[in-house]
């Protein structure tokens, strides 16, 4: 039996239905769906069982003699949540006791880690795992520091000779973009949000640069289609002996002008953007530039290359928003 805590979210649907694709049957999705549309994501799959967060533990409990694996998706992921309590209980409480049961029961437990852990950038964009690395790091905002506080609790342990999971990965998400991501509101990846803009006829619109290093547009993000990410995972699930803190980016940063002109491209249309001021109340945590460091994940054997951002945003916005059905 697999969980999937926040399998209905962006990324744990995409993984759900690779799962499916793979004859997976006994999967157990743990998510909150709420009133809106967040349920589409689960649409086409077929399901052991779908638990709320608050009834997982119980569960695990009664039938941990057939749980293999936990794929801990599910997270507060809003950058601009302000109570930090319930982040904390989300993001590192709730991470560190699903780690513990893993522990007791011979699970394996693959969770989402952050890029926001990087802060401003720096310190850089390595993944080392180490106690140390990890204490030079320093998040712009509290759902990147949980994501850092979990990391480093993970690395104390593992320094320590703790228990753990007979095998743990975390995985450093940076800027993704794919399908299913509807639901998320201004938390949409800035493609989806430009193809919005394209699709009624209007400019894309970016923010200008405030840093003199950046022309307006120019400021760098690491894209990662999300088919990469589920790719990686699914080596991940195949590969049981690899454990580890590990990067997910392409590795290679581009521009948001460069985004905005693959999704123009896709519409067969010219490039016509539009910047505006970057909002002031985020302009002191705005993040320049972020590169993923891929050295690590390549070194502990996965070898598939990442796709490039024209052909990620054209297969996103030609297989899936601009079909009447866009779910994968």
């Amino acid at each position: 039996m697999i969980i999937l805590t926040g399998g209905a979210g962006f990324i744990g649907s995409n993984l759900l239905a690779a799962l499916e694709e793979r004859g997976c049957r006994e999967i157990v999705v743990c998510d909150r769906l709420g009133e809106g549309e967040k349920w589409r994501n689960l649409a086409k799959r077929e399901l052991a069982g779908f638990i709320e967060p608050d009834r997982l533990l119980p569960f695990l409990e009664r039938r941990a003699g057939e749980v293999d694996t936990i794929f801990h998706m599910g997270a507060i992921s809003a950058t601009t949540e302000r109570n930090a309590d319930l982040i904390v209980d989300t993001n590192f409480t709730f991470s560190t006791t699903l780690w513990d049961w893993c522990v007791r029961h011979d699970a394996r437990f693959i969770y989402a880690s952050s890029a926001a852990a990087y802060g401003d950038g720096r310190a850089g964009f390595d993944d080392d795992g180490s106690p140390e690395a990890l204490a030079r790091l320093r998040p712009m905002n509290a759902y990147g520091w949980s994501k850092l506080l979990f990391d480093r609790r993970v690395a104390r342990i593992i320094r320590e000779g703790g228990r753990r999971p007979r095998q743990w990965a975390g995985l450093r998400f940076f800027n993704v973009y794919g399908p299913n991501e509807y639901h998320k509101g201004g938390m949409r990846s800035v493609t989806l949000q430009v193809h919005e803009r394209v699709a009624a006829g209007e400019p894309a619109v970016l923010f200008r640069s405030h840093n003199p290093k950046y022309s307006d547009g120019g400021q760098l993000r690491d894209f990662i289609w999300v088919g990469d990410c589920v790719d990686a995972m699914m080596w991940l699930y195949d590969s049981p002996q690899v454990s580890g803190l590990y990067n997910l980016g392409t590795g290679a940063a581009r521009s948001f002008a460069d985004l905005a002109a693959a999704v123009f491209a896709a519409h067969g249309k010219h490039p016509n953007i539009r910047y505006v001021d970057t909002p002031a109340e985020i302009r002191d945590r705005y993040q320049y530039f972020t590169e993923a460091k891929m050295d690590r994940l390549k070194g502990a054997g996965y070898g598939k290359p990442f796709t490039r951002l024209e052909d990620g945003v054209a297969l996103y916005v030609k297989n899936f928003l601009s079909q009447l059905d866009p779910y994968r």
